[in-house]
């Protein structure tokens, strides 16, 4: 199966969700009922399997389909969602072997009537797509505030378990190591569903006098019983503590609202901490209480640098907050976050101490006032691409000041560079950046964004049609060079 992706920037959208849309008349004819769609692809290859990225709804119209059974067995390998096929140009009908070859290997199939573009299906599954992300992130905002604010009582610990209780519509706990129950909120479960809580607590919490380097601890655990669905998170620090969880459903947005209290359950049930230590967990508390970053920059310390690195595992084992507050430690920092495989952390002071770290690689930012970190964060992100690409431990983002392109006015530089890069969005202003970058090469640029290297150079194309410009002309390529750092986007 070709290489995972770092995932859809939303949750996936229900097959049946898209089936119910009636201005596009699909319908699915063969194959389960149930399927989640994350993209959409079309393709008239005859073997589409090295191009797809698993959970997509691949659209066809069946040019080069010869052998349907092959096609579909290759299908389902790649881990594609489903098979739209078109009634229009080349068939009349969905061909019957087709249609058993998908029930055959349980790959769902649906019809696409002949007035229904491709593109309007693609459309309305991305319309889907940021609907959920919407939603998703309305109620992470909500379930946020809501626990900040609960953080904030005279009964912390367990004014948050009350508030993640109704958050996630279930009971929580914090346990021991040794799966002894501290506190919970929520309807007392089964004593079976209790007592699988208390087990996955010891997973991810063991005892303190256990051995260390033999095994690492899981970032989180989960389990079934019966309908109800369960999980286990360790906190952070040596107190051994777990958080646990038993709800009736496992929703998008459920492990995020989780993290979020674990960060506060961890600042709030740490030992004593120093005054800088305790004033830099102020700051925590305060930011995510909606105080302006300038407002908590006397809480940070004396220093006015500060320094944002990025880290994955050079070895793509996935991380945690157990690997997060790890990495933090050995930098010099408490101050971490992971982010799916991307592990975070904040340090104070230049990027100059940042030192390579066995087993990770990581990407550093330049040094930033507290004001700045956002994109100072910007700088790691990029960083850490690059360190991949090139396949070194460490880079650390270098500022585009002096040489040639000091000798032009900074206004007039960025004026130019945004008139000039104005036809490209984003996106494809940030993967011509990484390409020029990384020079020209598009594997190394697929690395660094993490993304298919034929979506690099299908990017790359539409830059060089949008800038109606040779981008194989050093001249051009040098011109387009000074212009992305102009307008602030320069290298690592």
């Amino acid at each position: 199966m070709p290489d995972s992706p770092a995932g859809p920037p939303a949750p996936p959208v229900p097959l049946t969700e898209l089936l119910g849309r009636e201005e596009l008349g699909l319908r699915r004819i063969a194959g389960p009922e149930q399927a989640d769609v994350s993209w959409v692809h079309t393709s008239e290859m005859a073997d589409p399997y090295p191009y797809l990225l698993g959970g997509e709804l691949l659209l066809s119209a069946g040019v080069q389909l010869t052998d349907a059974d092959t096609y579909v067995a290759r299908l389902v390998q790649a881990g594609a969602a489903a098979l739209g096929f078109g009634l229009a140009p080349v068939h009349d009908t969905v061909p019957a072997a087709l249609v058993e070859a998908c029930d055959r290997h349980g790959l769902p199939l649906v019809e696409v009537p002949p007035g229904t573009r491709f593109t309007a299906i693609a459309r309305a599954v991305w319309r889907l797509m940021a609907e959920a992300r919407h939603r998703e992130l309305r109620r992470v905002t909500r379930a946020q505030q809501a626990l900040a604010t609960a953080a904030a009582r005279p009964d912390p610990v367990s004014a948050v378990l009350r508030q993640l209780a109704v958050q996630l519509e279930g009971r929580v706990a914090l346990f021991t190591a040794g799966g002894t129950e501290l506190h919970a909120a929520g309807g007392r479960p089964a004593p079976d569903v209790e007592a699988a809580l208390a087990r996955l607590a010891r997973v991810v919490a063991p005892p303190a006098s256990a051995a260390t380097g033999r095994k690492p601890r899981p970032s989180s655990a989960t389990d079934t019983r019966g309908g109800t669905h369960l999980s286990a998170y360790p906190l952070g620090g040596s107190q051994g503590l777990a958080l646990v969880l038993a709800t009736p459903r496992r929703d998008a947005g459920d492990h995020t609202v989780a993290g979020i209290a674990v960060v506060l359950l961890s600042l709030l049930t740490a030992p004593h901490q120093g005054a800088d230590a305790a004033g830099r967990s102020a700051a925590l508390v305060r930011l995510l209480l909606g105080a302006a970053p300038e407002d908590v920059a006397p809480l940070l310390g004396d220093g006015d640098s500060w320094t944002v690195v990025h880290a994955r595992r050079a070895d793509g084992a996935p991380t945690g907050p157990l690997d997060a507050g790890a990495l933090g430690a050995a930098l010099g920092s408490a101050l971490s976050d992971v982010d799916r495989e991307t592990v975070r952390v904040l340090l104070p002071g230049p990027p100059e101490a940042v030192a390579p770290r066995p087993g990770w690689t990581l990407g550093v930012s330049g040094p930033a006032p507290v004001t700045a970190l956002p994109d100072a964060d910007s700088q790691a992100s990029r960083a850490l691409g690059h360190a991949e690409a090139t396949r070194v431990p460490l880079t650390t983002h270098r500022p585009g000041a002096g040489g040639l392109a000091a000798l032009i006015p900074p206004d007039r530089a960025e004026a130019h560079a945004r008139a000039l890069l104005a036809p490209l969005t984003e996106p494809l202003a940030e993967t011509l950046r990484c390409w020029l970058s990384l020079h020209g090469s598009w594997d190394r640029t697929a690395v660094a964004l993490r993304v298919h290297r034929n979506t690099v150079r299908q990017r790359i194309a539409r830059c060089a049609a949008l800038l109606d410009m040779d981008l194989d002309d050093m001249d051009v390529r040098t011109e387009l060079w000074f212009a992305l750092r102009g307008r602030g986007a320069g290298g690592a």
